[in-house]
């Protein structure tokens, strides 16, 4: 009998807390019914936005068109996965130059962009040779912005 109480017991607490665990994931964002903007919304707003919020807008469009660029090497688009990385080189110089005139989140624009360029790295090593000179010059001009950010950031002669 005592055997039965402990694991009736046990399975309560579990499943309590396999229950606060999927509020913790799901999070607020779940309980509210946001979903996260698309793309285009994303665009949209970055239009309206003000210089301050621009850079932040412009990285999260750069990384969801990173995800655009992957899924369309990945279905053997190589002239749509071109398209997503000009998007990704325009969104990231339009992050800098945000950055740098509102002299508000350089440090963070780098270091997005950063990521963004290592992960088009690794990408680049998973395609066809063909497809990686198209993203040789994408982290190419993401390097020279992010020269420009960390120039703006420690300039010389201070």
């Amino acid at each position: 009998m005592l055997l039965g109480i402990e694991h009736s017991r046990f399975w309560r607490v579990a499943a309590a807390a396999a229950g606060l665990g999927l509020c913790i994931v799901s999070g607020p964002a779940a309980l509210s019914g946001n979903q996260a903007p698309t793309l285009e919304q994303l665009k949209e707003r970055v239009a309206k936005a003000n210089a301050t919020e621009r850079p932040a807008l412009c990285v999260q469009i750069s990384e969801l068109e990173l995800g655009e660029a992957e899924r369309f090497y990945g279905m053997g688009d190589s002239a749509q996965a071109k398209g997503a990385l000009d998007e990704i080189v325009a969104y990231s110089g339009m992050a800098r130059d945000s950055a740098i005139q509102a002299h508000k989140h350089e440090k963070q624009s780098e270091i997005a962009i950063r990521k963004l360029a290592r992960k088009l790295v690794d990408l680049k090593h998973t395609l066809a040779h063909e497809d990686q000179g198209q993203v040789q010059d994408t982290v190419d001009q993401l390097q020279r912005i992010r020269d420009d950010l960390l120039t703006a950031m420690f300039p010389k002669g201070r």
